[in-house]
């Protein structure tokens, strides 16, 4: 990063860590994550976050239905949804930062794409990165 201005957020795709800062550098938090499956579906490189959602609905994407036809189409918010109580959307098309009800997911490769954290953590995240938080993933 240049400079901290907005927060920056750190995600390490192969520690499986992401790193927070606040823009005025008194807050440092360090939280693990799950991340996805294969390298065809890490996106890396520099993002933001565009919008905040506390209690995000859930829809597959295209190619997520294509690997598993039988996934919903849809899943209101609650204890059932894989987007968690909290999501940050990012400006990349159906990447996010969000919560899991299923904590055996943090520390693996297993999301489509997304970077996930344990509930608790996504709503400390959520409470600390304003909007425009500039991020890299690596």
């Amino acid at each position: 990063f240049q400079n901290l201005s907005g927060g920056a957020i750190l995600v390490d795709t192969t520690s499986r860590a992401l790193h927070y800062w606040s823009a005025d550098e008194t807050i440092y938090k360090l939280y693990p994550t799950s991340v996805p499956m294969t390298d065809d579906l890490t996106r890396r490189g520099r993002t933001k976050i565009v919008q905040k959602v506390d209690g995000p609905s859930w829809r597959p994407t295209t190619s997520m239905l294509k690997r598993n036809p039988e996934l919903p189409a849809y899943i209101a918010p609650g204890p059932d949804n894989p987007l968690g109580t909290h999501a940050l959307y990012l400006s990349w098309t159906y990447y996010r930062i969000h919560g899991t009800h299923d904590t055996r997911k943090i520390g693996r490769r297993s999301s489509s794409g997304c970077i996930g954290l344990y509930n608790q953590h996504i709503a400390g995240l959520f409470s600390l990165a304003p909007v425009c938080t500039q991020q890299l993933l690596i």
